[in-house]
């Protein structure tokens, strides 16, 4: 009775395994026809393995940073969202949301793709944890913005490098938490 009721489990646990494999199967032709065309993810990561063997010699220092916010042919571009740009931002840089980003938006800010443009984000000043809260590491806005700027065409992008303390740096700013000051 014993050998009977193994076999049994053994049988009945087979067909469960093989009822398994083809409904993974079935689920991996599921997933392949519902792809979306839209959304590529080994190009990505191409891109991001491009972007990163020019990026580095692309960030600038302070001073680099005011030189070239103070070129009328340079674009500072703040990708924050539009509450902490309005309470805080780089004076003289220009506003749109990383999430907002499109060709069409991106052409109407910065309709030449050889403009340079500069970047800075939240992870670039220190002791303003209201307006430029700290992101993770690999969450900075700077890498992300990097990247959807160069996917659009942009290949004149500089990057603010260091972390600067917000109350002590040169760069000048601008925003209500300036303006009630």
């Amino acid at each position: 009775m014993r050998t009977i009721m193994l076999i049994a489990v053994v049988v009945v646990g087979t067909g469960m395994l093989a009822a398994g494999a083809m409904l993974t199967g079935a689920e991996e032709g599921t997933q392949a026809a519902e792809a979306n065309p839209q959304i590529d993810y080994d190009g990505f990561v191409k891109q991001v393995q491009e972007v990163a063997k020019v990026r580095e010699q692309r960030r600038v220092s302070e001073d680099e940073f005011i030189r070239m916010l103070n070129d009328p042919d340079t674009i500072v571009l703040d990708a924050r969202s539009k509450r902490m740009y309005d309470l805080l931002h780089v004076k003289g840089a220009v506003h749109l949301s990383l999430p907002d980003m499109t060709e069409d938006e991106l052409a109407e800010l910065i309709p030449a793709k050889d403009t340079r443009v500069v970047i800075y984000c939240n992870n670039n000043f220190k002791n303003e944890p209201l307006a430029f809260a700290t992101k993770a590491k690999v969450a900075s806005l700077n890498l992300n913005t990097y990247n959807t700027l160069y996917s659009y065409g942009y290949r004149n992008i500089y990057e603010l490098k260091p972390l600067l303390d917000r109350h002590q740096t040169k760069i000048p700013f601008a925003g209500t938490s300036v303006e009630a000051d």
